[in-house]
């Protein structure tokens, strides 16, 4: 005993010491309130990001944290990630981080191996905040936690930062300056808001940068997703958004059905676990109104968001919606809110006060609750990624066949097929009670869930020698920037009796993030989902369908038995570049350029901006279809062609002499319809144009009331969401504009809307002095504000012989990828393939008159069969049969088309691109 105090007293010096680098490292970092000069979640105060990132510097002195700059943004600011854990931890980040990754990839290790590893690793944790920069909650928790973590010493915290590192990410640093700003502009507290924000809070998308997660456009959603599925991996992220469902105070894990069914269900039941810490810690806090399940509209469905792309990678990916403002405000009576049920076990009471630090405590619980889950379960969050990957290797290996509704259905078709079925309808018996002991035999299930033609696929090869290779590897790169084992081929191979050329493609599903490589390249399988029998749909949150390959166009092979060939794995991350051609100059006659590779409308236009003079062929030849560019020879045209295949993989063909049939392709003056406040889909539209090379203006309804436009422009793109319905209805987030007068000068110019009485005649005259207009989803109403021979394909008429539209309990069709046929002699609808696919979601369809044709209508894109879906849920599909999906119109000199479907959806529908880039250019 004299020797343990002994030692315990030598010990203490070192323990002291110990004591006082942690109080010291502490006491230099200042608190919230030292440096932004109020304390966080304060009335009526809000930081910006300047404000924000200097605060991360100040934290980044104590020894338990380290600044991390993951990239620029899109504007050019510094993005930062805050890496949080014990100073013994941030000596060793880099060992901790190859643990996380052996265990998330799972590849070579037995079972045994990753225990060892999970004992020694640390637990990874994401917490984000400020994606959607006007959900302002979200950056403030950020800065709170973070405080709270550093300078706290309680034994809760000292668990955490011992077994966790925890990675606190700035989503949108552009976006929080601006709402600040806008916020704080106002001396008269009153005053502030962070409505009416005059442009997107990210540059091009707005609320849309929560949907670019699995394609990664957008430089914050790169810089994020490299962290996520490349560098740290890790098991549990956390995402913060804003605003909980009206009567509550936020709505969290778990979520309602249906979830993929590609996860693991480790996925599933780790969110059960970590929502169940969540709530159960808000319950013992005395914080109620968090509602889940059914209770939000939110599911684990869709891929594409910060959160839910990371759970095709395995990790926990968590949400929660919360209420809070620096202004403050009440939750309203909302009956229903107020019976405790499964979804909401502890209702919140009315209140008339619910202010800004009562959100921010309620975040920092969450968070502490996540962590803390974390640290207690370490090694269990550890070996669960390693188990999920492991699972998802061995199905790759193996034959499987992936439950769905689909194919449940088939069983039970087949059965009453072939006999009366006695169980009762599933409608009468939701839980099966009276089907105990079904008497639909096993065979039924072999036939579908054994059929050799339905397994899974064991990869995928996506041929070399595709027309448009350059944008297949621009797919490639999205799964690359996903954390995706992609390998090449080093020269031809065969395989599934099949020859390929060398450079090929190879993905495999025997790797740990097989659930996202099913998902970009296999069709999305929605349930039917109703709110009772025979009653309205139920909203997928976002999309039903979304499969990447099919948007891009891509080609490739599905292979359902093991295959082997002369491959090379390329490095994790590695993006690939469009396969470059050698270029050999003529110095006569000239080159074609295949109008099927999108990226030739790049070296075109680069063409066209130094004064080269382009041309296409109007009719095509035995050699070139219809649409083929034709660029003269010269020395100035050879560079930006030499350029051009050896940067962006257009390959020009020389040839002797200028083809017969050929017009001159002219530049035009285009305009790009936008709004106060901005519009996604002319953001998304925006950045397209860029990336492609084509000049534009932004034009906005003042400007269209104006008049005089063809003066200014040759065309004018209206993207969904412009053009109001014939009675004046319009569909859109924004419903209100602001008083002119509360709006900086620089910005009155984007007021306004487009209106029947005012913007339409406007149009007219564009289009009858010889101007084009494009529209795009709901903007192609202006086909019926022109009284053009069209009417909607998807109407009824009721006992009164009027025509009404379908209701949504026969014909649903959310936002899904369907096929159609596309006239690909016309002009805008050159490079096009016969059949291909478009994204609609519940898009417009037309039936042309009878006497459309001599009016000037004719079709691009229909349905031909009565089951176009490929991807998502087409409630009622049989109603598209025969319907147009887009149509071009002669109206006076000038021209419209109409494009029902998203052919520019989210900068991911590349396959319809060409829609929208043929517009784009005169003919002479």
């Amino acid at each position: 005993m004299r020797r343990l105090i002994i030692s315990l007293l030598g010990c203490l010096p070192i323990m002291a010491a110990a004591q006082q680098a942690t109080t010291s490292s502490v006491r230099q970092v200042p608190s919230p309130v030292q440096h932004f000069g109020f304390n966080i979640g304060d009335d009526y105060q809000l930081a910006t990001y300047t404000q924000t990132a200097d605060y991360f510097k100040q934290l980044a002195t104590s020894d338990r944290v380290k600044l991390t700059d993951i990239g620029l943004t899109e504007e050019g600011r510094h993005q930062y990630m805050l890496v949080i854990s014990s100073p013994a931890n941030i000596r060793l980040l880099d060992q901790y981080k190859q643990t996380s990754q052996q265990l998330a990839r799972a590849e070579g290790l037995t079972p045994a191996q990753a225990k060892a590893l999970a004992d020694k690793g640390k637990a990874v944790v994401w917490i984000d905040g400020g994606l959607h920069a006007t959900e302002v909650v979200g950056t403030h928790q950020l800065i709170e936690t973070a405080w709270q973590l550093v300078s706290r010493n309680d034994p809760e915290t000292m668990r955490i930062l011992d077994n966790v590192i925890v990675l606190m990410t700035h989503a949108n640093p552009d976006g929080q300056e601006l709402t600040t700003n806008w916020y704080m502009r106002h001396t008269d507290t009153l005053k502030r808001s962070t409505d009416q924000l005059p442009v997107l809070y990210q540059k091009y998308i707005g609320h849309d940068n929560n949907r670019d997660f699995y394609i990664m456009n957008m430089k914050e959603s790169a810089n994020m997703g490299r962290q996520l599925f490349l560098e740290w991996m890790p098991q549990i992220m956390y995402n913060h958004h804003q605003r909980g469902p009206e009567g509550s105070v936020l709505a969290g894990p778990p979520y309602r059905d249906p979830f993929n069914y590609f996860f693991d269900p480790l996925m599933i039941t780790g969110i059960d676990a970590l929502g169940a810490a969540m709530y159960n810690r808000l319950n013992v806090e005395d914080k109620p109104g968090y509602t889940r399940l059914n209770g939000s509209s939110f599911s684990t469905w869709y891929n594409g968001g910060l959160r839910t792309t990371t759970q095709y990678h395995n990790m926990i990916g968590l949400l929660t919606e919360i209420i809070g403002n620096p202004t403050p405000e009440k939750i309203p009576v909302v009956p229903q809110r107020l019976i405790p049920n499964g979804a909401t076990p502890n209702p919140v009471r009315p209140q008339a006060d619910w202010r800004f630090r009562r959100s921010i405590d309620y975040s920092v619980s969450l968070n502490y609750a996540v962590l803390d889950y974390a640290a207690r379960h370490r090694d269990e969050v550890l070996y669960n990624i390693y188990k999920m990957g492991k699972n998802a290797i061995d199905k790759g290996n193996n034959d499987t066949w992936t439950l769905s509704p689909s194919r449940a259905e088939a069983i039970t078709t087949a059965y009453k097929k072939d006999q009366q079925d006695m169980t009762r309808d599933d409608a009468n018996d939701p839980h099966g009670w009276n089907r105990r002991g079904s008497n639909i035999d096993i065979q039924y299930y072999d036939a579908v869930y054994k059929d050799p033609a339905q397994r899974d696929p064991r990869g995928y090869i996506i041929p070399a020698d595709q027309a448009d290779f350059a944008t297949a590897v621009k797919y490639v790169n999205a799964l690359i920037k996903a954390g995706i084992a992609v390998q090449k081929a080093k020269t031809a191979f065969t395989a599934g009796g099949k020859q390929y050329p060398a450079h090929s493609y190879i993905v495999r599903t025997n790797q740990a993030f097989r659930p996202h490589v099913l998902d970009m390249f296999e069709p999305q399988d929605h349930p039917n989902d109703f709110q009772y029998p025979g009653g309205p749909p139920v909203r997928p949150y976002d999309a039903a369908g979304w499969t990447l390959a099919f948007q891009m166009g891509v080609q490739f092979d599905r292979m359902l038995d093991d295959f082997s060939g002369p491959f090379e794995q390329l490095p994790y991350g590695e993006l690939q570049s469009p396969e470059a051609y050698t270029f050999s100059p003529v110095t006569k006659g000239g080159y074609l350029l295949n109008t099927q590779v999108n990226n030739a409308f790049i070296v075109v236009n680069d063409l066209m901006k130094a004064g080269i003079k382009v041309y296409r062929l109007s009719k095509g030849t035995a050699a070139a279809a219809p649409g083929t560019f034709y660029i003269p020879a010269g020395m100035q045209a050879n560079n930006i062609l030499k350029a051009g295949a050896a940067q962006w993989g257009v390959a020009p063909v020389a040839v002797a002499k200028q083809p017969k049939g050929v017009v001159e392709a002219a530049p035009l003056r285009i305009a790009l319809w936008d709004s106060y406040g901005g519009s996604m889909p002319s953001g998304w539209v925006r950045w397209i144009m860029e990336q492609y090379h084509f000049p534009f203006s932004l034009i906005y309804p003042k400007d269209i009331d104006g008049g005089g436009l063809k003066q200014r422009f040759d065309v004018i793109v209206f993207v969904t969401r412009a053009i109001p319905g014939e009675d004046g209805a319009r569909s859109g987030y924004r419903q209100s504009q602001p008083d002119p007068q509360q709006v900086p000068e620089q910005y009155r110019h984007m007021l306004g809307r487009i209106t029947k009485d005012t913007s339409i005649p406007k149009l007219k005259e564009f289009l009858e002095e010889g101007g084009t207009v494009i529209t795009i989803g709901s903007s192609t109403n202006l086909a019926y504000h022109l009284g053009l021979p069209v009417h909607n394909a998807l109407a009824e008429k009721d006992k009164d012989g009027k025509e009404q539209a379908l209701p949504a309990a026969k014909y649903f069709v959310p936002g899904s990828i369907l096929q159609v046929s596309f006239d690909s002699t016309r002009s805008v609808a050159w490079g096009m393939p016969g059949t291909g696919d478009v994204n609609f979601d519940n898009s417009p369809v037309f039936r042309l008159d009878s006497d459309a044709a001599a009016k000037g209508v004719h079709p691009i894109a229909w349905f031909t069969t009565d089951k176009p879906l490929r991807s998502g849920w087409a409630w009622g599909q049989s109603y598209l049969k025969d319907g147009v999906a887009a149509f071009e119109a002669s109206v006076g000199k000038g021209k419209l088309y109409a494009f029902g479907p998203e052919i520019t959806f989210r900068a991911q529908s590349h396959g319809t691109f060409k829609l929208l880039f043929n517009g784009l250019y005169g003919m002479k």
